[in-house]
């Protein structure tokens, strides 16, 4: 049964005296509505929390990637990367940091400064690094060149044959220095017994003209314009490249798990007849981007996927975009793989809901324990004020047996009086929660007994002449005297 507050203060307890005198109090709220109140509260707070969770782990995340030098195909494809990922507003964007070289960009990785890096394969690897992906495969081209005039000399046809000449390293990385050196060494050859010369790839034409060198290097993709240019330098005023091949390739990548023996396919860098005329042997290394050990698994999950999937977008303006291929995951890589981006490539990635739902499944459990734990103590510490009103209620139900046997309405308005503390503290504890609605209604039956009695007793009281009701008054008090 519903109960109205309003009649509560509606009923006179004052025998017909005017009630505009006293205030009436607003309605208190019901427990069970306060209840649902605070679970509502609690329930919108939880779905904030995790709304705000949710986008406080899926925000745009920008890493720092380290990538050199300056002009070169790496630089040109990470910035096609950085604009594809903005344009599609990917959950990972890209910061380029520019650096000299291969080298430096590990260094850059290895001192924490980037998040991601573009490496050689065939240089120190950070211990810190972690394959996400191979960004291209490169080759080692080995030639030589016929000498004119006062240079003019045997042709040199193998490597063997590099001992007391100049040979011609294409690019100002000292990396490139260390791979000769490695291919001399195969060969018997004492790296100290050959004089290296280094040039930038913009001079290497003019070099070859003057002929400051006997033989040159270059490593790069197979369709490299850099080495097809050098190449097609050494076959100018009737010139003829010989192309050296390195046919102990295997045993280098046997004693060098970082290189692989691979072949330069006949007619490469074109030219009539065919350059080079026949397949060649050569060895071949990895750019790699790696990623910091301690990244996200998320992050780099993500970063993965979206660069596998703007790939084919950018082999128009990047052919070389179409060489990207995913890390080797197996246990005794060279590098190992980042767990983000194995989990992409064994297709196990997980979702935000696979990775949280735990957290969040613990959380929820932990709120209900804490909101049951709650309303214990609170109810805990409303104990005394719902027994006191028990109390109250009990002198209700005496002073209705008292009012019966009233001989005078002092008495009664006495009661009366007493009764509207009680209404107020039932009240109180009411609005306060201790008590509930039913323990509400059961006061009201209470109350109306209370109120049809002193109605009652004064009906009879009016009746009964004024001296009769002082002598009963009297007697009765001389009786309890």
């Amino acid at each position: 049964m519903k109960l109205s507050l309003k009649r509560l203060f509606g009923r006179s307890m004052t025998g017909g005296l005017d009630l505009a005198e006293a205030p009436v109090p607003t309605s208190p709220r019901s427990a069970a509505r306060r209840t649902a109140l605070i679970s509502l509260a609690l329930l919108l707070a939880i779905i904030g929390a995790l709304v705000g969770g949710y986008y406080f782990a899926m925000r745009p995340v920008t890493l720092k990637i380290a990538v050199g030098p300056a002009n070169s195909d790496d630089v040109k494809v990470v910035q096609a990367l950085t604009q594809a990922f903005a344009q599609h507003k990917s959950y990972v964007r890209l910061r380029p940091i520019q650096t000299d070289g291969a080298t430096a960009s590990a260094d850059a990785l290895a001192e924490g400064k980037v998040d991601l890096a573009i490496v050689r394969g065939d240089v120190d690897v950070p211990k810190n690094a972690q394959a996400v992906a191979t960004l291209r495969k490169n080759v080692v081209v080995l030639w030589s060149v016929p000498g004119k005039g006062k240079r003019k000399g045997a042709r040199i046809t193998k490597i063997a044959q590099l001992a007391g000449h100049r040979v011609g390293v294409v690019g100002r990385t000292q990396a490139n220095v260390s791979l000769l050196k490695v291919i001399l060494q195969q060969y018997g050859v004492d790296p100290a017994k050959v004089e290296i010369i280094q040039f930038p790839a913009s001079e290497v034409a003019e070099a070859i003209k003057a002929q400051k060198a006997d033989a040159y290097l270059a490593a790069g993709p197979v369709n490299s314009k850099i080495t097809s240019d050098a190449i097609a330098a050494s076959a100018k005023d009737g010139g003829t490249p010989t192309f050296l091949a390195i046919d102990s390739a295997d045993a280098i990548a046997q004693n060098h798990p970082v290189y692989e023996a691979a072949e330069i396919p006949a007619g490469t860098y074109g030219g009539s007849p065919d350059r080079p005329e026949d397949e060649v042997k050569t060895i071949s290394f990895s750019h790699h981007i790696v990623a910091r050990k301690g990244l996200s698994e998320t992050t780099v999950a993500a970063f993965t996927r979206q660069l596998f999937s703007v790939r084919q977008q950018l082999v128009t303006e990047f052919p070389l975009a179409a060489k990207i291929e995913t890390p080797d995951t197996d246990k005794d890589a060279v590098i190992p793989v980042h767990p983000g981006a194995a989990a992409f490539v064994d297709g196990e990635e997980k979702t935000f809901l696979d990775k949280y739902s735990d957290y969040i499944w613990w959380t929820l459990m932990a709120l209900s324990a804490m909101g049951s734990v709650g309303a214990w103590f609170a109810g805990y510490l409303k104990k005394d004020e719902r027994d006191n009103n028990s109390h109250l209620r009990e002198r209700l139900l005496d002073m209705i047996t008292a009012a019966r046997k009233s001989e005078t309405t002092e008495e009664l308005d006495q009661m009366q009086t007493e009764a509207d503390e009680i209404l107020r503290d039932t009240l109180r504890c009411y609005d306060h929660g201790a008590i509930e609605e039913g323990a509400l209604t059961a006061f009201n039956i209470v109350l109306d007994q209370f109120h049809t009695a002193i109605a009652d007793r004064k009906a009879v009281l009016f009746t009964m002449p004024q001296n009769l009701q002082r002598t009963s008054a009297q007697f009765r008090a001389a009786g309890n005297a």
